[in-house]
């Protein structure tokens, strides 16, 4: 079974890159861990591999971790799901030529019997607020693109995350994440698709779901070349557009259909009404 990561945004005009300082035949891709755990890019990325004679390596991580090994020039392309933050990465020009993926939605998971109350919420300031209160919480801690997400939920719920007496990070991926939650019988926020796929989302119940603001969009990037030498830009540019195509999008949408009855993850690349997700420089 393969393991992967990924790329995308911006464009620039670089200099020659000396092919010297190129591997053009292996590409490290810099992702996050719920895209790993899902399995999606165990279930896309062969047919890449196939087609462009490119061995990917995955390095499944954090976004905030992606990012950075973007900046160290430590992957040739990323696919992260934290559109404010990558927005830096874009300005600085560490990230470039980046295209919108696809989405899924976070949702808040606990247990059956959901003792916060939280089932009787109408949003998730509510939600979060009852779990906040009387609940308790395991939280990613790792600056990734979920606990982003949980950092924007918590003042929307009228609290801090410090003031949250029941709150733990783990500082691991969300599978891990999800596995303490679930050992704990703690409320977690986690993106639906790694919740479907992992063994732990079938200890827990998903409480709360459907709020607007917990879309979860990805977009993939190319390292740019003309600030880190080394990066395969030819093998980042081939997988950002391997994502992008009209077969990979259609892949994306089927993935999960069979074994869970839905897709875990729904493409984006042309729809209008994505727009406002797109970071752009």
């Amino acid at each position: 079974m393969m393991r992967r990561l990924c790329v995308a945004l911006g464009i620039a005009i670089f200099p020659a890159v000396p092919a010297a300082a190129q591997d053009t035949t292996s590409l490290v891709l810099a992702t996050t861990t719920g895209t790993y755990d899902s399995g999606l890019l165990d279930s896309i990325l062969p047919r890449f591999e196939r087609e462009s004679g490119v061995k990917v390596k995955i390095i499944a991580v954090g976004t905030g971790a992606a990012l950075a090994m973007a900046r160290r020039g430590d992957a040739d392309a990323v696919l992260v799901h934290a559109p404010q933050r990558e927005i830096e990465y874009v300005q600085s020009g560490d990230l470039i030529e980046g295209r919108l993926i696809m989405h899924n939605d976070f949702v808040l998971a606990g247990p059956a019997n959901d003792p916060a109350g939280v089932k009787s919420c109408a949003d998730i300031a509510c939600a979060m607020n009852a779990v906040g209160r009387t609940g308790s919480f395991i939280s990613r801690g790792d600056r990734s693109g979920t606990h982003e997400m949980e950092q924007v939920l918590w003042p929307r719920a009228g609290l801090s995350p410090d003031s949250v007496k029941n709150r733990v990070e783990t500082g691991h991926g969300m599978g891990a994440t999800l596995d303490i939650a679930a050992q704990r019988q703690a409320y977690v926020l986690t993106d639906r698709g790694t919740y479907m796929a992992h063994p732990a989302g079938r200890k827990l119940a998903i409480v709360f779901e459907g709020d607007p603001i917990l879309l979860n969009v990805y977009h993939a990037y190319v390292v740019n070349p003309a600030i880190h030498p080394k990066v395969n830009l030819k093998g980042a540019r081939a997988f950002v557009a391997y994502m992008a195509n009209p077969a990979t999008q259609e892949a994306i949408g089927r993935f999960g259909r069979e074994r869970y009855g839905r897709s875990l993850y729904f493409p984006d690349v042309g729809r209008d009404s994505m727009r406002l997700h797109q970071v752009t420089p």
